[in-house]
């Protein structure tokens, strides 16, 4: 089959079949503006960004973060800065260890009892983590 018999049998997808996307991205572009113009959202009160009500709780993959700002609250005996500070600073610094572990042991092995450190490292991470994880959820 030639290049001329394809276009005799179809349209070519450009300019003609994109032409049509456009057209219909833009149609329903300005449907959802026309909508948000003439029909807006109920606007409700703002919300306030200091006091989060007791029964919120984030989803599940943030439930040991969650529970690590939790646990730094009882620090408030070290001053006004200590939980905050360290609530945030803590998951900073759980954050660089997990970055930094394969740098940690840098043996040429790959088998994990042969890595002790690196494994014994994972090892505490992830249960740290479903602790907190359950904790979280169950607190």
């Amino acid at each position: 089959m030639k290049k001329n018999e394809e276009i005799k049998n179809g349209e070519p997808f450009y300019p003609n079949h994109v032409l049509k996307e456009v057209i219909i991205v833009l149609l329903i572009l300005g449907l959802l503006i026309a909508l948000a113009t003439f029909i807006p959202a109920p606007m409700e009160s703002k919300a306030d960004p200091f006091s989060t009500p007791e029964h919120i709780k984030p989803e599940w993959y943030f439930l040991a973060g969650y529970q690590l700002l939790k646990l730094a609250e009882k620090l408030d005996f070290l001053g006004a800065w200590a939980p905050k500070m360290i609530g945030v600073l803590g998951q900073g610094v759980i954050i660089a260890i997990i970055f930094f572990l394969p740098f940690i042991d840098r043996g040429s092995e790959r088998y994990p009892h042969k890595r002790p450190i690196a494994t014994t490292l994972g090892i505490l991470g992830v249960i740290s983590f479903i602790v907190l994880t359950i904790w979280g959820h169950y607190s």
